[in-house]
């Protein structure tokens, strides 16, 4: 017997968050020499794209009019998934700070919970509200209580922005997409990213610059390329093959959500690695989050049972 596709999806969102989590820690020492943000994202979304590349092959196994009829999720998922949600983040965190800046993107899930409310004109269950408020609850004292602040509008509009992106990235990753596998769909779209990055950092929009020699990592002095492939395996390759993975098991929404702990995984990360202090209010942040996913996937719970065999299968 198989594993439930809901447990494989939750397995797949777990290793999401955790190696978007570890992200942080390893492009820090890039940006701590002369790496912009621009640059290192531009190399970590086309070294993530050319890792996957192989595994894409295999997938699609010469199917070439599936990846053609995906055309446009690809594009989606590379332009707004990961090119415009990074490029706007980074033109946020040039003006607001860090901590707002993730405040606001990590809003993703509530705006699907809105559209979601806007479009079917059906007011949320009261456990997905309430699970909704735990959510941002908690991630506030991840981040930080400080990342409420009186800033510029311009950053918060780019902050905005990016959480749109975000959105939109669990909005394609749920859909079935032609059939697209999900490793090929995260494949493709970092490359799709990666030359987009590119001519916006070549263009003068964001800073572009990169420096190649050794830099220190966990103690001791490597090539500056170490970090920037644990970035690429595993924060970026493993983590966008398997964060679309979950959403297509378990739904834009319930993803979305359990995503919000890759704040927690970031934190623990830099605390484990780079030693900057977790606080106990972050811990409890982590358990907040929790509480407002378990309060979201109660509402799946209760409606699922209600839904025909058919469609079940279609919309796991």
């Amino acid at each position: 017997m198989g594993i439930p596709s809901k447990s494989t999806g939750l397995i797949a969102a777990t290793v999401s968050f955790i190696s978007f989590g570890t992200s942080g820690a390893f492009v820090k020492p890039l940006l701590d020499h002369g790496w912009s943000p621009t640059a290192a994202v531009t190399a970590r979304a086309l070294t993530a794209g050319l890792v996957l590349l192989p595994f894409v092959l295999m997938s699609l196994r010469g199917k070439w009019n599936v990846l053609w009829q995906a055309r446009w999720p690809v594009l989606g998922m590379g332009l707004f998934g990961v090119a415009i949600t990074q490029v706007l983040y980074f033109a946020a965190i040039a003006r607001i700070p860090v901590a707002t800046a993730l405040l606001i993107e990590f809003l993703a899930p509530i705006l699907l919970v809105g559209f979601t409310w806007a479009a079917s004109r059906r007011t949320p269950a009261p456990v997905v509200l309430f699970g909704s408020l735990l959510a941002v609850g908690g991630l506030l004292l991840v981040i930080g209580p400080g990342a409420i602040q009186a800033v510029d509008p311009i950053g918060l509009a780019a902050a905005f922005g990016a959480a749109i992106g975000c959105a939109v990235y669990f909005a394609i990753a749920a859909r079935p997409n032609h059939g697209l596998p999900p490793v090929a769909l995260a494949g493709a779209g970092l490359l799709v990213a990666a030359p987009v990055l590119a001519v916006v950092g070549l263009m003068g929009l964001l800073p572009f610059t990169a420096t190649f020699d050794d830099l220190p990592l966990l103690g001791t002095t490597t090539a500056w390329w170490v970090p920037l492939l644990v970035v690429a395996v595993v924060g970026t390759a493993l983590a966008y093959a398997t964060g679309i993975t979950a959403s297509g098991l378990l739904g834009s929404r319930v993803a979305s959500f359990i995503a919000l702990l890759e704040v927690v995984s970031a934190s623990v990360f830099a605390w484990l690695l780079l030693g900057e202090g977790l606080a106990p209010l972050q811990l409890v942040g982590g358990g907040l989050i929790l509480a407002g996913i378990a309060s979201v996937r109660a509402e799946r719970q209760k409606v699922e049972p209600v839904v025909t065999p058919a469609v079940e299968v279609a919309c796991p």
